[in-house]
């Protein structure tokens, strides 16, 4: 019977949704910042095409937005109240330099970056529990202390040591092709963002001779391994560049270095393109060059200006890439409303208007844990040593891609095997749905909630307040006057009115407002 008049609920909450204004509660009346140069090539790049740009967003919707778009967590009620009610003309960038400074910034980047370098114990990567820790922590302090992008790299592409006392060197070992191929393409999908096996067989092999004198050694340890450079090599390399230019390497030098050096020079235009767009995806749902890693040159990108711009912006910069963020997620361009105003095609391509997308498996289960007041724990026995990851933990500082839950398989977590972004599967499927609205996980946690025992405390018996509090918990904005109308109308029907707010709780959580960012 209570799924019953759960649904029902969800079903009156929508219809409120879809005859609410516009304006509220996703919409402001006026940008909150100035317009930049990037705006100015984003909106010209629009009136070419005879587009305009999305209302800018509201503060709550910005709010929301941007702590799961860096810091992958929901803000809290206490949060959301500070910000709604902070009166400053720059609360906005005041706020996103305050989530550089949270330790979830690093977690919720590492949690990226290991999607893309495979980082997982299990076939068909087969890193190892120790190797994953170590290449996980590495991941982790580099991003926390904001180590410039052209380091992260070359300390990725160019070390030689033990799997276990330098971490960098599993980036060679995180590869189901081993073999100079197989390195050359992990190499240019991850730095160069573009898939090998489309490029023409010679320039394939060609690639693959920087890579061929990676070699690997066993140890006493166990499962310990060393990657090296092979120095049993007696004849000079001769090599082609990707841009067609030619060298020859003698046989005392590490071509992985001469590599790494080639593509890490100022005007190389493959290193900067491909993590300027690979960044710009991550903010606003797709690449200039869409997808991020499918750059070629029958791929052109929607607006060249503006990734020609962010891309100086970034080496101008020494390859900081909190620059490059501090430059999207303080632009108008990023802080429009995600409702267009116009359904042409080009409108998503462009950029028109902040992109509606699922959360992801890992950030869904933490914002459901943070509601419900803990998480779970994760573990695994094989392969050894054995893993074990308290219930205090987030999710999403999982380091191991190999550990799982059935709840992440559901919600599409990538298996990493394969390090293309299109591993993540952010799709809504029925199983979800249905896991949502069926789950007695979900409503074991909501019938303990700290935070809703947080909003009675707070609305002391006031139903209206108690309403817009636990608006603003899960979805992190007031209700509008139709929604509060509403759930007014179902708390005077319900018996007990602490069972009606755990379901105005689960309303919202099934609401895609709740499931998708913003």
């Amino acid at each position: 019977m209570r799924r019953l008049l759960l649904a029902t609920l969800i079903a009156l909450l929508t219809a409120t949704v879809i005859e609410a204004s516009a304006l509220e509660p996703l919409e402001a009346d006026q940008p909150a910042v100035p317009a930049t140069r990037l705006d100015e090539l984003v909106l010209a790049a629009l009136q070419a095409q005879g587009l305009q740009p999305a209302a800018p967003c509201s503060d709550a919707v910005f709010l929301r937005r941007v702590y799961l778009d860096m810091i992958g967590t929901l803000p809290t009620l206490r949060e959301v109240q500070g910000f709604l009610a902070d009166q400053r003309a720059d609360k906005r960038a005041a706020l996103i330099e305050n989530l550089f400074q949270r330790e979830e910034f690093a977690d919720y980047w590492s949690l990226k970056w290991c999607d893309l370098l495979r980082v997982k114990s299990e076939f068909p990567i087969n890193l190892w529990p120790n190797a994953v820790q170590a290449y996980h922590r590495w991941v982790r302090d580099a991003l926390d202390q904001n180590m410039p992008y052209d380091q992260f790299a070359r300390a990725l592409l160019t070390s030689s040591g033990s799997n276990f006392r330098v971490p960098t060197v599993n980036f060679y070992r995180a590869v189901q092709d081993r073999k100079p191929p197989g390195l050359a393409a992990a190499v240019t999908l991850t730095f160069m963002g573009t898939r090998l096996d489309r490029w023409p067989p010679d320039q394939q092999a060609q690639l693959a001779v920087f890579f061929s004198r990676v070699a690997y050694k066993k140890t006493g340890e166990w499962k310990e391994e060393i990657v090296y450079c092979d120095p049993t090599a007696a004849e000079p390399l001769a090599v082609t560049f990707p841009d067609g230019t030619t060298a020859r390497i003698p046989p005392d030098q590490d071509p992985r270095v001469v590599f790494t050096d080639w593509l890490l020079a100022p005007n190389n235009q493959w290193f900067a393109r491909a993590i300027t767009n690979r960044v710009w995806s991550w903010f606003l749902g797709r690449g200039i060059i869409h997808e991020p890693d499918d750059i070629r040159s029958d791929n052109p990108p929607s607006n060249p200006e503006l990734l020609a711009y962010l891309q100086k912006e970034l080496v101008n910069s020494h390859y900081d890439l909190r620059h490059l963020y501090r430059l999207i997620l303080n632009s108008r361009t990023y802080q429009q409303s995600c409702v267009p105003r116009s359904q042409d095609q080009q409108a998503e391509a462009l950029f028109a208007y902040y992109p509606v997308r699922r959360l992801d498996a890992e950030v869904l289960f933490d914002a459901l844990a943070y509601l419900g007041g803990y998480g779970t724990e994760y573990s695994s026995i094989i392969p050894e040593p054995y893993t074990y990851v308290p219930r205090s933990r987030r999710t999403i500082t999982l380091a191991d891609g190999s550990i799982s839950s059935r709840f992440l398989e559901v919600f599409g977590r990538p298996a990493r095997d394969t390090g293309l972004e299109s591993e993540r599967n952010n799709q809504i499927t029925d199983a979800q749905k249905l896991f949502l609205l069926n789950s007695t996980d979900v409503q074991r946690r909501l019938e303990v909630s700290p935070v809703l025992r947080a909003v009675v405390a707070q609305a002391r018996k006031d139903v209206n307040k108690a309403i817009i509090l636990t608006y603003a918990a899960v979805l992190s904005r007031h209700p509008t006057d139709s929604e509060l109308t509403a759930a007014q109308s179902y708390f005077t029907q319900a018996n007990n009115p602490g069972t009606a707010l755990q379901d105005l709780a689960w309303a919202l959580i099934n609401s895609k407002e709740f499931l998708y960012r913003h």
